[in-house]
């Protein structure tokens, strides 16, 4: 009993390992600093393998996980009217954190002036990916094979044939209940999967540091110190600030608990830059540590997953008005509302394309007239910011889903203000 109460908790020993591969990178990169060995047996090499193969171990459980999680919380709602309404409240709080993310994002850019005085090289060229049409986003909702969906990992896909899987399940009478009973036990075996995987979290974690530390230019860092630090200073602010209002104001729920028991998935996303990668630790956080019930968590947090961006949002309003002020372009304030706008837009017309967040930038900058090249000034920060912003997104997954779950009365109050309920790596 006492060597157990002796082991670090998760968080502690994800904490450790995030330390470690920083302090390892940075020695690497400055004791090593044009070393072949270093580049093609650790960061290309060892570190490299291990850190993908801890991203691919949690990737693999997103597809199973979602769709498992979601019938179950689907076929519990017999009412559609409560479906539809559990849907339109998610996607407009959604929306709407995107908004006021951009254009918090604009107003703190167009104060601070991040761009203004830099002497940039701007023959860099960045050649952005074709992002889809409103109608081609609409009519790709609808999977003309399911198994195909699953095996891409298209996940508004996944969730749209989850949704009605789960609806069929709560109309067809005995035949659906027993369909039910086999899915909780595939839950119960999927997440257990998920807390054995988290076991060798703090060794992925640990590997993407040392690689991404060993690898970064801090000259590019120093010159662009200005937009790094205002673009970090506004993820923080909304995270933890905006939220946590939000949060306040529209479940009246604690939210300084709220940010404590979210330590776990802020890690995993920091070290994983990915929304979807973290969906599983995120989804058994909301649903076990938060109180969230598993008909409304399993919906909102594939969803947020998926078409939520605020992190992804506020990058777009400061990188728009930096890169206006380094080209010396007058943005007007039609300028500035067709950004929010666009951006808003995007999130949700965009999910699912790989380097999301550049092409929805280079939509955005196309929109105001700015110079789609100018995305090649930020690139070398932007694998840095691009871990805090995941971490701020999935904040929003979160948020979101308790306060849709407090106005559903699907949220375990008493689950929600236990300090003491953690997120259980080990067997008993």
């Amino acid at each position: 009993m006492s060597n157990n109460k002796k082991k670090l908790s998760l968080t502690a020993r994800i904490v450790i390992g995030m330390l470690a591969g920083i302090i390892v990178g940075i020695l690497l990169q400055f004791a090593f600093p044009d070393s072949s060995f270093v580049q093609t047996y650790l960061s290309d090499g060892l570190f490299y393998v291990i850190g993908q193969i801890f991203i691919a171990s949690l990737q693999m459980l997103v597809v199973p996980l979602v769709f498992v999680s979601l019938v179950l919380g689907t076929c519990s709602l017999s009412d559609p009217a409560k479906l539809g309404r559990l849907g339109g409240k998610t996607v407009g709080l959604y929306l709407l954190t995107t908004a006021l993310a951009i254009a918090f994002a604009v107003f703190m850019a167009v104060i601070f002036e991040p761009g203004v005085g830099l002497d940039l090289a701007t023959d860099k060229t960045y050649q952005p990916g074709t992002a889809p049409s409103l109608a081609e986003v609409v009519i790709g909702l609808v999977p003309t094979n399911p198994f195909a969906a699953f095996t891409n990992a298209n996940m508004l896909q996944v969730i749209l044939f989850s949704v009605l899987f789960g609806i069929a399940m709560a109309f067809v009478g005995e035949a659906g209940v027993r369909i039910k009973s086999l899915f909780e036990d595939f839950n119960e075996v999927i997440l257990k999967l998920v807390l054995m995987l988290m076991n060798i979290a703090p060794y992925g974690v640990f590997a993407l540091m040392a690689k991404l530390f060993s690898e970064t230019s801090f000259d590019t860092i120093f010159t662009l110190a200005k937009y790094f630090l205002l673009v970090l200073t506004v993820l923080l602010l909304h995270g933890i600030v905006v939220y946590s209002i939000l949060l306040k104001s529209l479940s009246g729920m604690n939210p300084l608990m709220f940010l404590k028991k979210l330590r776990e998935v802020h890690l995993f996303a920091f070290s994983t830059s990915s929304s979807n990668a973290t969906m599983p630790v995120t989804l058994e956080t909301v649903t076990k540590r938060l109180g969230v019930h598993n008909n409304v968590g399993s919906f909102t947090v594939p969803l947020g997953a998926t078409i939520n961006m605020d992190g992804t949002a506020i990058m777009q309003g400061v990188a728009t008005v930096f890169i206006a002020q380094v080209y010396l372009i007058d943005l007007t304030l039609v300028d500035y509302l067709t950004v929010i706008l666009t951006a808003t837009l995007a999130s949700v017309g965009t999910a699912g394309v790989p380097g999301v967040g550049m092409i929805m930038l280079a939509m955005v900058l196309s929109q105001v007239g700015l110079p789609v090249e100018g995305i090649g000034l930020i690139l070398g920060v932007d694998r840095l910011l691009d871990m805090t912003r995941t971490a701020v997104n999935v904040t929003g997954d979160a948020m979101v889903s308790v306060v849709v779950a407090k106005s559903e009365g699907e949220l375990d109050e008493d689950v929600y203000n236990d300090p003491t309920i953690r997120l259980t790596v080990r067997d008993k």
